[in-house]
């Protein structure tokens, strides 16, 4: 190897950043929010990456919580479902609408956690309004992706960001 290479190489590897600055430059979570007709529900699975989502619970007093793993603390999903419960929100057919937390499970690589809601008893699917500004607080160049497929399999996205957190579809 070059002395060049190993230079940089080096100002890599001792760079207090460079796990961020390598690995994980940007700031995204996906969600897909699905209607599923014959169960009249709205499913929803969220992708979010762990080391961020962490900093975040970690700025609200909570921290060491090693979120998906096996040492995860006994309070994690509680502050986990309360955070998605302040920062992801839906509007129903013109009406606010509460879902049930279904649960968390790591990502085949251990970097996002896969949250799971649910929202039950909805008949038709007119119009959804979507609040997504998950991370936000914690970075100005967080971008929220939805996926949406609502009835008859029509589907969109949404691209959510700070100054526009909210986007209303109608099917």
């Amino acid at each position: 190897m070059n002395l060049f290479l190993q230079s940089l190489l080096l100002l890599l590897l001792s760079n207090p950043l460079a796990d961020q600055a390598i690995f994980h430059e940007f700031h995204l979570s996906k969600s897909l929010v699905e209607y599923n007709a014959s169960e009249k529900a709205i499913q929803v699975s969220m992708h979010i990456f762990l080391d961020d989502l962490e900093e975040a619970l970690r700025k609200q007093g909570k921290d060491q919580l090693h979120i998906c793993t096996t040492k995860e603390s006994a309070e994690a999903e509680t502050y986990l479902e309360a955070y998605i419960r302040d920062h992801f929100k839906m509007i129903v057919n013109g009406q606010a609408v509460e879902f049930n937390f279904l649960g968390k499970e790591p990502s085949e690589d251990y970097q996002a956690a896969w949250c799971y809601i649910e929202v039950e008893g909805v008949e038709t699917l007119k119009d959804i309004e979507i609040r997504n500004d998950l991370l936000m607080e914690i970075f100005d160049d967080q971008k929220n992706v939805v996926q949406l497929i609502g009835p008859n399999k029509k589907r969109g996205v949404l691209l959510l960001q700070k100054g526009r957190t909210k986007e209303k579809v109608s099917f």
